[in-house]
């Protein structure tokens, strides 16, 4: 899943879409009704892929809080942001067991589960599989080894 050019714009509800680059900002399409606006540099942006929740350990990008309420829905929505504050805090609780109960405030578990539902119905929620360390290809070759792969009808005759 890549949220690179996914943006929440302070100000603005939702989610947007960065399309392009101006003098003095960008420009940016709104996910849910798909209108253009201009964005200047004055305005706070915060890219998708940059957003993380606090934890008792280390922060957990939001991407993988994404994945745990899809796996929690079976790729279905979840429930309402607008539901009772108590049942917010258990079902995030679900999700993100070691979220920080004093950082992490009820309006952002509001914004993590009104986004997932937005990105779930633009399709955005495509999550790659992880590769095992074994399965991964060496990116080059040390001169060590080269010449274990040439077979030895092709290597040159010497002369002796």
């Amino acid at each position: 899943m890549d949220l690179k050019d996914i943006l929440s714009i302070s100000g603005h509800p939702g989610l947007y879409r960065k399309i392009s680059q101006i003098k003095n900002g960008i420009v940016a399409e709104s996910l849910e009704d798909k209108k253009r606006m201009p964005v200047y540099a004055a305005t706070r942006i915060s890219a998708l892929e940059d957003i993380a929740i606090f934890t008792s350990g280390e922060d957990v990008p939001i991407t993988k809080v994404f994945k745990n309420i899809f796996a929690k829905e079976n790729g279905a929505a979840t429930l309402d942001p607008k539901s009772d504050i108590d049942i917010l805090k258990k079902y995030f609780a679900e999700v993100l067991p070691d979220f920080d109960r004093e950082k992490v405030y009820i309006s952002d578990i509001k914004k993590v589960l009104t986004w997932y539902n937005i990105l779930l119905k633009n399709d955005m929620l495509i999550f790659e599989e992880e590769k095992p360390a074994s399965e991964e290809i060496p990116a080059a070759i040390p001169e060590t080894e080269t010449s274990a792969i040439i077979p030895e009808a092709e290597t040159p005759a010497t002369e002796g």
